[in-house]
């Protein structure tokens, strides 16, 4: 595979960043689709989740061939597992919760070199919830919303976000209009009222803005997964926003652009989840 030009280490003032969140669904089995994804993007930044890669076995040279020299990666055997990949400079975050002190790789915190001071990015996989939404029954919906909780009490911590973006599959469809059929979907994991009220507390609990939702109206249908189930994911069209970009309110203003890469659902092996980009103009 040819060696892409590495990018400047530096962003050059007022050039719009460009950060993608992706649920990869294992880094290894899916590293040629990274190509097919800067080409379609050229992003400075990709956040992955669910890379289901340790730490010992993370593809990392393959990485910085695309044009990624700063990569850092927190990973476990099989499951779960998140990335971010830069073509700037980042200061890994090592302070940052433990969530529901069960070490399994779900989030990692850099702050990233770019004009104008130091950006704090967050790369969320926030759990599934398994299928049944009762948490007495079902122990998976329980632990998603034990870390929903403590990722508002700390956010109510730490105060309104300031220069910050936080992303991720955050496994929530918070929006009648981010699900194929909110009246079906009411009483299905990932787009239940108990779920949509803790990802509303989390937004609410460091003021985050939306910013995909910034560039699309909510009455509008707007999808970043379709299930393996379907047998014509693209006809029968039947998916859920679960992939999120949020961002503080002083970089609203900041919004440039935002693409959900629909067509990378039908790349051979593909995820179910598909690229989310969104553009700041710093």
């Amino acid at each position: 595979m040819p060696r892409r030009p590495a990018a400047p280490a530096i962003l050059p003032a007022r050039q719009a960043l460009r950060i993608v969140t992706w649920n990869i669904n294992s880094v290894r089995l899916r590293r040629p689709l990274l190509a097919e994804l800067v080409r379609h993007l050229d992003p400075h930044v990709i956040c992955l989740q669910e890379t289901k890669c340790p730490d010992e076995h993370f593809p990392l040279e393959e990485i910085r061939a695309f044009g990624f020299p700063h990569v850092a990666h927190r990973g476990m055997k099989g499951y779960n597992g998140v990335a971010v990949l830069s073509r700037l400079p980042f200061a890994i975050r090592h302070d940052d919760p433990n969530w529901c002190a069960k070490n399994d790789c779900r989030h990692l915190g850099v702050e990233l070199d770019v004009p104008g001071g130091p950006l704090e990015l967050h790369d969320f996989y926030v759990p599934a919830g398994g299928d049944e939404p009762d948490p007495a029954a079902n122990p998976k919906f329980a632990h998603k919303l034990d870390f929903l909780a403590e990722a508002t009490a700390w956010m109510l911590g730490r105060g309104p976000a300031r220069r910050s973006v936080m992303l991720g599959d955050l496994n929530v469809a918070p929006l009648e209009h981010d699900v194929w059929s909110h009246k079906a979907l009411l009483k299905v994991v990932s787009h239940t009222p108990v779920e949509v009220a803790a990802m509303a507390a989390w937004m609410a609990a460091g003021q985050w803005h939306d910013a995909v939702r910034h560039f699309v109206p909510a009455e509008e249908k707007l999808y970043s997964w379709w299930s393996y189930r379907a047998k014509d994911w693209e006809a029968a069209d039947r998916g859920r926003r679960l992939d999120h970009v949020w961002c503080s309110q002083d970089l609203a203003g900041a919004l440039t652009r935002q693409h959900i890469l629909k067509p990378a659902r039908g790349w051979p092996q593909a995820s179910d989840h598909v690229p989310v980009l969104v553009e700041l103009a710093l």
